[in-house]
């Protein structure tokens, strides 16, 4: 399969998604530290971190809290109070010690990139990473919503860049193919974007499979219930019970 990943989140990625909302995602972090206590004390990851839309929030209120990306440049355009908190890797190769985690974050879907064997191996080994009683986090899609309520083409212009995407659920996975093409010069470029689309009740096995016991599942940044019908997430709270 190929590691689209690696060439997509750019310049071009920031510019294209800058309009992201800050008061969002402090609103986020703020809903899961009231459900999950233990995001607020001891050594926390922020994986895929990007340039640390939730993980600025996350480190006023946990000076612990430290985030990992593979991208150089989403890292390069973090606050300049983050920097000593981040280092730059891949998710399927972390630098941890098992056991030593109070929690992990991965928000804004960054699980289900890879194969279905990789992305089972990923949450079992996050999960040897937390403590006893520690907390993984999972902002994931809801299958159900996304499938009823997808845009299969549009185009938008935003940061210098015209885009056009293409979007389908191709097997088990939901992809989107862009041409990016620039305003000011009109080269162009084909980007895509790759991830399997698990339901919720396939997360949950994954999950019990992988030594995680859910807490509670929620709907929206809000902390809305979760419906399977109508929320746009499934953000799920998972502890590690030993």
């Amino acid at each position: 399969m190929e590691e689209w990943f690696k060439d997509w989140f750019d310049e071009d990625y920031s510019a294209l998604y800058a309009h992201r909302d800050d008061d969002e995602a402090e609103l986020a972090v703020r809903v899961a530290l009231q459900i999950a206590p233990a995001l607020s004390h001891g050594p926390v990851l922020d994986l895929a971190c990007g340039m640390g839309r939730h993980l600025m929030p996350m480190h006023t209120h946990n000076p612990l809290t430290f985030g990992l990306d593979l991208s150089a440049h989403l890292l390069s355009e973090a606050p300049l109070d983050l920097r000593p908190w981040l280092l730059r890797g891949d998710m399927r190769r972390l630098p941890i010690k098992a056991g030593t985690l109070s929690g992990i974050t991965l928000w804004f879907t960054p699980f289900g990139y890879f194969s279905e064997d990789a992305n089972r191996a990923l949450l079992r080994h996050l999960s040897t990473l937390l403590r006893p009683g520690g907390v993984l986090l999972l902002d994931y899609l809801n299958a159900t919503h996304l499938a009823r309520s997808l845009v299969k083409e549009d185009v938008l212009e935003r940061g210098g860049l015209r885009v056009h995407s293409h979007r389908a659920i191709e097997g088990q996975r939901i992809v989107k193919r862009m041409t990016l093409t620039r305003l000011d010069s009109g080269a162009s470029r084909e980007v895509m974007e790759s991830v399997r689309l698990y339901t919720p009740e396939e997360l949950r096995r994954l999950a019990a499979d992988t030594g995680l016991e859910i807490i509670t599942e929620r709907g929206g940044y809000d902390g809305a219930s979760f419906d399977p019908e109508d929320s746009p997430r499934w953000i799920g709270f998972l502890q590690f019970k030993s």
